[in-house]
């Protein structure tokens, strides 16, 4: 199993944002990463926040997830699972947005698994949704992130799981459950309790997963936790997530390039293989090839990634392979001129190779979207230098505002925007906009606002950081009108 986790959670534009592919982007997004050799997918189709009755998108959405399930297996030959979160349902409100613009923590409510009638609720509901993805090779259930409640148990988890392979066997007997090992479902639940995250304890890992093996619930398997299933006998059943070398979740749009995370983190695989991850696929093209040159045992070197981006665009391998190269340093002049080159690339010149499903359809923006980048990085070295020394400091935020908007008003991603560099430069600022903003946390410590409980201010928590990128911009806006 090679394969590639297509994470949903983030409601922005096309085609950076996966909610947003039709049958056809999957085709081709299918058709170019099977040629690179990937073999198997797993999706978050947000099964979790959607509303009952389910709004006409909801069901568009349904209906084209089972399409794509079908192509994935009849053209492709691919294994396909999918992602359902382990106590969360939607909230009453969440109608309110289209499935293409909804926010997840906008959207949801965690149920206590300990509850019989409300578990049962759950996996009703679930039941239903899960009847048009009924040719699914597996669903895989996390054990947290999200998910969790507070003083939950890992008997109270286990069962969950047992409720749920009793529905997957309504639904279509032989589809798999993955038992998905990531902060533990204890860890995962202390958040709730305190507002401070830890990861569960390894005597915990290993306590819940020898209940899984107890409860037997074939067909079964587990993703991570290699360690905890080799001392019970049934490492033979894992898949490793070899999260967030690729790319981090959740991260602001930008091009990851270079280094040896994603080649050699892809190498070390489980049993029966390896998962990478990315947000917005599009755009960690480089990122995507090495991970799977490092699962396959493949070179990766300078000549293989020109290769590989003529096989997006060819003749342009070159020139594409120096903006991913420029765009990872901090010469900002260099940045510059790449963007140039690409930008002056006249459209006989962009004919799609014989990748170019992984272009979604165009070629020009494929390009155009890497010099938008270069553009923002270049000014974010220059805004750094400014700030170092307090000098052309207006200027320099104001040329970073505006290449940062121009890039923004293409993705139109919202969440999470960590940034070592900017982050750093804004601090020097001493705004108190742009303050507020950098101060947001995932975590709540005590005491809490507006008398919250510690359930209450962690959703309050990820429901803001929710526009994070988008609170950021507006307070370095602020920041540049008050800067004499």
């Amino acid at each position: 199993m090679i394969g590639m986790y297509v994470h949903q959670h983030w409601p922005y534009r096309h085609p950076y944002s996966a909610r947003t592919w039709t049958v056809e982007d999957w085709r081709g997004y299918a058709d170019g990463m099977k040629k690179i050799g990937y073999n198997t997918f797993l999706i978050w189709p947000m099964l979790e926040i959607m509303p009952d009755p389910l709004t006409p998108s909801d069901r568009a959405s349904l209906s084209k997830l089972g399409k794509v399930i079908d192509m994935l297996h009849s053209e492709f030959g691919m294994r396909v699972y999918i992602v359902i979160c382990p106590n969360i349902k939607a909230r009453k409100d969440a109608p309110k947005a289209t499935y293409e613009t909804r926010h997840y923590y906008w959207s949801d409510d965690n149920i206590n698994p300990a509850d019989p009638a409300a578990l049962k609720s759950l996996v009703q509901w679930r039941e239903k949704l899960m009847k048009p993805l009924a040719k699914v090779d597996g669903i895989a259930i996390i054990d947290s992130d999200p998910g969790g409640y507070p003083g939950s148990t890992n008997a109270d988890f286990v069962n969950l799981l047992a409720e749920h392979r009793k529905m997957l066997d309504r639904v279509r007997p032989g589809i798999e459950l993955i038992y998905w090992m990531h902060a533990g479902w204890q860890g995962w639940s202390r958040l709730y309790e305190t507002g401070k995250f830890a990861l569960g304890t390894p005597e915990e890992q290993l306590d819940v997963l020898t209940r899984v093996k107890a409860l037997n619930p074939e067909p079964w398997g587990i993703a991570n936790g290699l360690q905890y299933a080799e001392k019970l006998g049934i490492a033979s059943k894992v898949v490793k997530f070899n999260y967030g070398l690729i790319e981090a979740e959740p991260s602001f749009p930008m091009t990851n390039f270079g280094g040896e995370n994603a080649y050699k983190g892809a190498a070390e695989t489980g049993p029966r293989g390896v998962m990478g991850n990315a947000q917005t696929h599009c755009v960690q093209l480089p990122n995507t090839f090495a991970f799977v040159r490092g699962a396959t045992g493949q070179s990766l070197t300078d000549a293989d990634y020109v290769e590989f981006a003529n096989g997006l665009i060819p003749g342009q391998g070159t020139a594409i392979v120096r903006g991913w190269s420029v765009l990872q340093g901090h010469n900002a002049s260099a940045m510059l001129a790449s963007a140039a080159e690409l930008e002056s690339l006249p459209d006989s010149r962009l004919k799609p190779g014989k990748l170019k499903g992984l272009l979604f359809g165009s070629a020009r923006r494929f390009v155009t979207d890497l010099a938008l980048q270069l553009r923002l990085r270049a000014s974010f070295e220059a805004l750094a230098a400014a700030t170092d020394r307090g000098e052309g400091v207006k200027a320099a935020l104001a040329n970073a505002v505006a290449a940062a908007e121009a890039w923004q008003s293409r993705h139109g991603y919202q969440n999470n925007w960590y940034d070592p560099k900017l982050h750093a430069s804004l601090r020097k600022l001493h705004s108190a906009a742009i303050d507020k903003v950098l101060a947001i946390s995932y975590e709540a410590r005590p005491p809490f606002s507006n008398g919250r409980t510690a359930p209450q201010q962690i959703a309050a928590n990820f429901a803001t950081i929710e526009t994070y990128t988008t609170q950021l911009l507006d307070a370095m806006k602020t920041a540049l009108k008050e800067i004499q």
